[in-house]
């Protein structure tokens, strides 16, 4: 399973979801200039690269399946 190539492009989108949540917690812990300047952008990225994560988690499931 971890060497199937899907698996590791969902996991690694997965990870970037994380990166960017956690600068955009950040940033909003923070406040003052740059979640103003920043914030909204930077969790629209985050949902952006949560559809494209949770779509690759779902094709792998289905290839999986489809496999079987």
């Amino acid at each position: 399973m971890t060497q199937d190539p899907v698996f590791i492009v969902g996991m690694l989108a997965s990870f970037g979801v994380l990166v960017i949540l956690m600068i955009g917690i950040g940033g909003f812990a923070k406040g003052g200039e740059f979640n103003r300047k920043h914030g909204n952008r930077i969790m629209r990225y985050r949902i952006i690269a949560q559809a494209v994560a949770v779509a690759l988690v779902l094709g792998f499931v289905l290839l999986r399946q489809m496999g079987n």
